[in-house]
């Protein structure tokens, strides 16, 4: 089975205007699914988008939006603590995550605190997910939990480890919680993307790619594209893959080397 492609519309596309347009645009490029952020553009560098438009164009297109962002990006570590925005900003979410028919909804750690145990605030943020998987019973909609890179782009975040979320999505224990692999993020890790996928197993429900080092598209950079896809596949992952980059060419010229790939994996 080839691995559905989801370009990020904040991303690329970005050519066609608005992001209703933009998936018009992925669409007519091949594309039957994309990805974005927040819906809302609570949180920069989102902007906010036209909802109804944009489920007009994914129902017009036949386009499944793989995944969203949650809204806002909170700090759960950070005295005092307060997430009640998170918590109704969530419920928001999913029904926006509902009217669009989106599965996913991205979330993360937010900063580390340091004036705690990093295993403290790992168990923090365990109960916190278990309370919103919780919120959001009968939904549908899965969570899934993003580890990213401290050394380049998100330095002081809390999660950056693979095994770090895949011990958090093992102790919420939901079918609708899951760990968000991101290829590129893990390279920058230097973690080794073989042994990350085997232990999280079947934890991981969403996949993001760039290339590194630079984040851009595959073939941009450094990864061995043909060896990762591999590995993913070998890892028993059958889902989307979202193109989270930052395009060096022109959007759909940018595709063209990882979807030659993801069509023989």
């Amino acid at each position: 089975m080839t691995y559905t492609l989801a370009p990020n519309i904040e991303l690329l596309f970005t050519e066609a205007g608005d992001y209703h347009e933009r998936v018009r645009a992925a669409s007519a490029a091949g594309f039957d699914a994309v990805e974005m952020w927040g819906p809302t553009g609570v949180d920069a560098p989102a902007a906010p988008k036209d909802i109804p438009a944009l489920k007009a164009a994914l129902e017009e297109t036949g386009t499944v939006l793989t995944a969203q962002l949650s809204e806002p990006r909170t700090q759960f570590m950070i005295p005092p603590k307060d997430h009640s925005e998170f918590y109704r900003k969530l419920d928001e979410g999913v029904e926006i995550a509902r009217q669009l028919g989106c599965p996913r909804i991205v979330v993360g750690s937010g900063t580390g605190f340091g004036g705690s145990k990093r295993q403290t605030q790992l168990d923090e943020l365990v109960e916190i997910y278990r309370r919103a998987i919780a919120q959001i019973d009968g939904s549908g909609v899965t969570l899934v939990l993003e580890a990213v890179n401290v050394r380049v782009d998100h330095p002081g975040s809390l999660l950056d480890r693979t095994a770090e979320s895949a011990y958090v999505a093992r102790g919420v224990d939901s079918p609708f919680f899951g760990v968000l692999y991101d290829l590129y993020h893990s390279t920058v890790e230097g973690e080794d993307p073989a042994a990350e996928l085997e232990a999280a197993g079947d934890l991981v429900k969403y996949v993001q790619v760039a290339d590194a080092p630079g984040r851009g598209e595959p073939g941009s950079g450094d990864i061995d594209w043909p060896s990762a896809l591999r590995t993913l596949r070998a890892s028993g992952y059958e889902g989307p893959i979202g193109l989270e980059y930052y395009p060096t060419v022109e959007s759909a010229a940018s595709t063209a080397f990882i979807r030659g790939i993801a069509a023989t994996a």
